[in-house]
């Protein structure tokens, strides 16, 4: 969340960042510093009162010694009610304070100085582009029709399973996923100094709202219920990506400087209901309920926030080179952006039976928006308490990048070529055609 210092020292400014973003959310602002203000009236008059009381109770103590009892007890009345008036301003207080809380849970983070004004993904820079599109001397196939040629997805039985939305993995298909993961991952903890974690699937509220998951995006989670009891509903929530859950592993702690930077990668499935979304009941894996994904979490201190979000980058980069996939680094502009980053690079594979780029990768700075909402802390070699920043990036998700794979190495006999770094979990170098 945004720092409420920062909405009182500089309002104007905190409005027009967030008016780039082209939402509703500047007109929060004046509501939050309303109730900034509202509770700090509130202290002021508590402090006032607890002055008060102690002043009066002191002279209750001189009353008595006085042998003053009738004044004592008119002091003692008073001291009553001035207790009582406490008592509800620490109530306001309480109150107020948790209504700005959750209304700056609802604050979109700044977009970094370096990010270009735009509304939509029209807007969106491109960076760069790797390699060349896939040429075909035959007419290629689509992901779907390969799929269904070669057995790799059965996509009406995973439908049948858990409805439109999942998918059925079979033979070859499966066997394909299961060496891009351990491809991505050993990839990223060798050569890229990543630690690996095994987060759990399911996860508390809190890790959702650390990362800025929710409020937000409430309706797109898959709550849990624990057997029949209904009150544990929406206490816990199925991963809608392995950021939730390995971004909140230090909260609530405070980390000494010399541990960071702290680089994790970590394999999950990832659930999102995404409610109301168009294109999720069409054939194909390109927008679904559950993927797989290796996901790059990275917590560092502010100074290198920005260099390590290029080197998160270049590491997502490099799954593509290796795989020998055209892709293009674009840069999200201020309309386009996610909701707690700051600055966000996508990368997008070219998937050539789509005639198109995919989304495969998001990579970005969230900056101290997420460590401050699960109160992560540093200690500086100065001494304070800082707030580090959290990075987060695909490495990559998995469906789509399994669409451009087949896409783009299908070859003429209607096989699939295995790239080689995937040979040695493939066990061969293509996926054959089927008997």
């Amino acid at each position: 969340m945004l720092d409420i210092k920062l909405l009182r020292e500089r309002p104007d400014f905190v409005r027009e960042r967030l008016a780039l973003r082209h939402g509703d959310d500047a007109g929060k602002v004046t509501e939050i510093l309303a109730l900034d203000e509202r509770r700090r009236a509130y202290l002021s008059e508590a402090e006032q009162l607890k002055a008060q009381r102690n002043s009066v109770s002191k002279e209750i103590g001189g009353l008595i010694g006085r042998k003053q009892f009738a004044e004592a007890d008119g002091k003692k009345a008073e001291v009553r009610t001035i207790g009582d008036r406490i008592t509800e301003l620490d109530r306001l207080i309480t109150e107020t304070e948790s209504s700005r809380e959750q209304l700056l849970l609802t604050v979109p983070n700044l977009p970094h100085s370096s990010v270009a004004e735009g509304r939509t993904a029209e807007d969106n820079p491109v960076i760069r582009i790797y390699g060349e599109p896939a040429t075909f001397g035959f007419s290629p196939l689509n992901h779907v029709e390969l799929c269904n040629r070669l057995g790799l997805v059965d996509f009406a039985r995973g439908a049948k399973l858990s409805g439109s939305g999942f998918l059925l993995y079979t033979g070859w298909g499966a066997r394909l996923e299961r060496a891009l993961i351990q491809f991505l991952l050993d990839l990223h903890t060798t050569e890229h100094g990543y630690v690996e974690v095994a987060p759990p699937y399911i996860i508390s509220e809190h890790c959702m709202v650390g990362v800025g998951q929710f409020p937000k995006f409430r309706d797109q989670a898959y709550a849990v219920q624990e057997g029949l009891d209904a009150s544990t509903l929406g206490k816990l929530y199925l991963l809608p990506t392995a950021e939730a859950p390995v971004a909140n592993i230090h909260r609530e702690e405070l980390l000494p400087a010399s541990q960071l930077p702290i680089r994790y990668v970590a394999y999950s499935p990832c659930f999102r209901a995404e409610a109301g979304a168009a294109g999720l009941g069409t054939r194909g894996m390109i927008r679904v309920h559950q993927f797989d994904k290796v996901e790059l979490i990275k917590i560092v201190t502010p100074e290198t926030g920005y260099e390590e979000l290029e080197r998160l980058v270049a590491n997502a980069e490099t799954v593509l080179q290796r795989l020998g996939l055209h892709y293009r680094v674009i840069s999200l502009c201020t309309g386009d952006m996610g909701f707690a980053s700051a600055k966000t690079y996508d990368i997008e594979v070219w998937a050539p039976g789509q005639g198109q780029f995919l989304e495969i990768s998001s990579c970005s700075n969230c900056e101290d928006y997420q460590s401050r909402r699960m109160n992560l802390r540093y200690k500086a070699e100065t001494g304070e308490n800082r707030l580090p920043h959290i990075l987060n990036g695909s490495g990559t998700a998995l469906a789509r990048l399994f669409v451009a794979l087949i896409e783009t190495h299908q070859q003429p006999d209607g096989s699939v070529l295995v790239p080689e770094p995937l040979r040695p979990w493939m066990k061969a170098d293509r996926i054959p055609v089927q008997g």
